[in-house]
């Protein structure tokens, strides 16, 4: 018999718990997290610290996924050109973007072999979460430098090492093959691929412990409740979670609160990060 902390509730029963004032939704925790580490600056218009987008940008975000990073550019007014392999996922970020005060805006459809843009198009280049689901990240390195203008930033992120050795053990099987995650990259691994493809690497750091741990709950409670394979990225989870994920996002949540607690979020972040990001400059 699965004990009533394994059982997930309706999405009804987990919409009226978060009604209470001292419930902790893990989306939101993790966007506070996020904020914390460096991640959507809104007051100095940076995506990520040391990461800056205005007007009179031209954004290229590949691999856009659901387009989180796409609409916080877009939300400054720059161009932006998103590009995914899913034409699914390209249409419903258009649709978004349409939204925006974006003084232009052109989704694309492809594998990055090679990327369909020009040559020197860019002033911002991102990346994020993309490069270890594809065949030859080197060659799609080589394409990001390329639409790159003279000068332009990078950010590129992917799963940080530590983070998936530790997961490797107990994630469901299909986490490490095709379409998920094909490529492990250690820190000096990330920071070759980047270097080789001819950018300079202006800061190399991680973020995500609370992401984590949040995922290694989940598959755990997958495990336990025998519940099917899901979408392995935390991007693509929805409500109602397991009375333990809600239960882990109040503790952080309460945690992350205390400017006491900043030093030992920023130790964690950098001990077991979910993440590595990179930002570099084409010179």
């Amino acid at each position: 018999m699965i004990p009533t902390w394994l059982q997930v509730p309706s999405l009804a029963e987990w919409e009226k718990k978060k009604l209470n004032p001292e419930f902790s939704d893990s989306r939101d925790v993790g966007l506070k997290d996020a904020v914390r580490a460096g991640w959507y600056q809104n007051d100095q218009n940076e995506l990520f610290r040391g990461f800056p987008i205005s007007a009179g940008d031209t954004v290229v975000d590949v691999g856009c996924g659901a387009g989180g990073a796409t609409l916080f550019c877009a939300r400054t007014g720059a161009h932006v050109v998103y590009c995914d392999i899913g034409q699914d996922s390209i249409d419903r970020l258009t649709e978004k973007v349409k939204e925006t005060p974006a003084r232009s805006h052109q989704g694309v459809v492809t594998n990055c072999m090679p990327l369909p843009l020009e040559s020197n198009l860019a002033t911002r280049v991102i990346s994020m979460e993309m490069l270890e689901h594809v065949d030859d990240p080197a060659a799609v390195m080589a394409e990001l430098a390329r639409i790159g203008k003279p000068g332009a930033l990078y950010l590129i992120s992917v799963p940080d090492a530590a983070s998936e050795n530790l997961q490797k053990p107990f994630a469901p099987p299909e986490y490490f093959q095709k379409p998920n995650h094909i490529h492990i990259f250690s820190k000096e691994k990330l920071a070759n691929l980047v270097t080789e493809a001819g950018l300079e690497v202006i800061d190399h750091t991680g973020y995500g412990f609370f992401w984590n741990i949040w995922i290694c709950l989940l598959w755990a409670c997958d495990k336990a409740a025998k519940t099917p394979a899901r979408e392995t990225s935390h991007n693509g989870v929805q409500p109602p979670f397991y009375p333990i994920l809600d239960d882990w996002a109040s503790i952080w949540d309460r945690l992350i609160s205390l400017p006491e607690a900043e030093p030992i979020r920023k130790a964690l972040d950098e001990a077991l990060p979910k993440s590595q990001i990179v930002i570099a400059r084409k010179p």
